[in-house]
């Protein structure tokens, strides 16, 4: 399918919705280290493309966006066209709640190659499961032509599914705990643990199990992470009913899941950097760094979330647009997805949307 658009502004209301916690961080007067998103309270919200179909992950290369959605395709987006393109895959997609055509990240020699990784789940006469495959690019059709990593546990829900390259020139991989909480502290299962790869599906030397893919474990539901310019590396993580992270992500540590939750402390287990506590649910989702904060999908939060580093204090950015997926940040514009077609949301006309919002310098 190609579609043809224009794309169109709103105005809307930067940090709305504010506590009154938060808005007394508001109304501080700005600084150098005030992040972006602070220094302006309104600004136009541009409209990329609308009539998603369940995206989940957004990949920009120059004027070029790549969005997966759920179902299965990828959307190739440009200034003036948008194209759903067709996924080959060798295994079945499969449709169980959460499910689907996840993570997508294109290679470093894109340009070059055509060639992408993703990440799906998939059934077969064995079982659910989600694996980590080598895409390739023939014209509008993309085709899985190697698998890197298999067998990812897959259950009812809590597919983790985000992937990243990381400033080391890895992928990195969430992967959710499939339901079945215990295999978080398996070293034997892949689920509930972030995973670290070498682009080629081999298992990088300096990891910090041997001979695993394991770079860090006891998540429940890991969906974003984000390195600072720095190098130092994050990741949102869904919580049980409430208590959502945001963890400081270290090679090798075990983040608690499910022996503590939450502001929950234990000797050898990490307790978050930010949690949404036992009474709300943020449901975190893509995330990425930008001048000091993170920023935060959030899909029962419906919003996207700023997390100041320096401070510790966290703003509501962008409201009343319903469930937000996954979020990028590129030369100063934060660009997002809504999420409102996947069943749990309540679709706004056109739904779902890719945004587009400038933050200051």
């Amino acid at each position: 399918m190609k579609k043809a658009f224009a794309a169109y502004t709103i105005a809307v209301s930067l940090l709305v919705g504010c506590s009154a916690n938060e808005q007394q961080a508001v109304n501080r007067q700005p600084s150098n280290d005030t992040p972006a998103a602070l220094q302006q309270s309104e600004q136009k919200l541009e409209v990329i493309a609308e009539n998603l179909n369940i995206p989940w992950s957004i990949n920009k290369l120059d004027n070029l966006f790549y969005l997966t959605e759920r179902a299965g395709s990828i959307v190739k987006i440009t200034d003036n066209e948008m194209v759903r393109q067709q996924v080959v895959l060798a295994e079945k997609l499969s449709t169980a709640s959460e499910a689907g055509l996840l993570g997508f990240v294109v290679a470093p020699d894109f340009s070059e190659s055509n060639q992408a990784y993703a990440y799906y789940t998939y059934e077969n006469d064995e079982g659910q499961f989600n694996r980590i495959v080598v895409l390739q690019l023939e014209e509008n059709t993309w085709k899985e032509i190697r698998v890197l990593v298999d067998e990812i546990p897959s259950g009812t829900y809590h597919h983790g599914g985000r992937l990243k390259i990381g400033p080391d020139q890895k992928l990195y991989a969430t992967a959710g705990d499939a339901s079945d909480r215990a295999i978080a502290q398996n070293l034997e299962s892949l689920g509930g643990k972030i995973l670290r790869i070498n682009l080629d599906g081999s298992i990088p030397d300096d990891n910090p199990i041997a001979n695993s893919y394991i770079y860090s474990y006891g998540h429940r539901n890991p969906q974003g992470i984000a390195w600072t310019t720095e190098g130092t590396m994050y990741a949102s993580e869904h919580g049980n009913s409430a208590n959502d992270e945001i963890n400081l992500i270290q090679a090798g540590q075990n983040y608690g899941w499910p022996l503590i939750e939450g502001n929950e402390t234990q000797e050898n287990l990490i307790t978050p950097l930010f949690t949404s506590g036992s009474n709300t649910t943020w449901a975190p989702s893509g995330m990425a760094y930008h001048n000091g904060s993170l920023y935060v999908a959030a899909l029962r939060g419906t919003a996207v979330l700023q997390f100041n580093l320096d401070t510790k204090e966290m703003h509501n950015v962008i409201t009343d647009l319903g469930r937000i997926r996954d979020v990028l940040i590129e030369d100063n514009f934060l660009y997002f997805i809504s999420n409102n077609s996947d069943g749990r949301g309540n679709p706004q006309e056109n739904d779902d949307k890719l945004y587009r919002i400038q933050l200051s310098e």
